[in-house]
């Protein structure tokens, strides 16, 4: 098993995160429906990403902060390498919008580069 395997198997259950949180904080905003849809599909590490900054609205010097800290998981690593490599953007261009180093975009897709070519080809086809 591959240590990306494991790192995907010992993920949080940010449903349950997020419903506790809520229960204790925010009781409210648990029952706005678009916030219990959008509980439901917190299956990325990018879904997590936007419902925690639609919920909570992040000031500028949190964001700087909290970039330290994020993490990706194996679905959103590749639906960056592949985005990056479908239009043709840079490390640069990729590593400015979204906040990531060029080194760790390089890591990836050092880490990814069998997987991303796999998943380019299903989807010229």
């Amino acid at each position: 098993m591959k240590l990306t395997d494991k790192l995907i198997k010992m993920r949080p259950n940010y449903k349950k995160i997020y419903q506790d949180m809520l229960k204790m904080e925010y009781p409210d905003k648990l029952k706005d429906p678009k916030i219990k849809e959008l509980l439901g599909k917190l299956d990325t590490s990018e879904d997590v990403l936007k419902f925690n900054e639609r919920l909570f609205k992040p000031s500028r010097e949190s964001q700087r902060n909290n970039q330290k800290l994020k993490t990706y998981d194996k679905k959103t690593m590749l639906k960056l390498l592949e985005y990056q490599k479908k239009h043709g953007h840079s490390t640069s261009y990729m590593s400015k919008k979204y906040k990531i180093s060029r080194t760790t975009l390089s890591k990836w897709k050092l880490m990814f580069e069998e997987e991303l070519e796999q998943t380019m080809k299903k989807a010229d086809k």
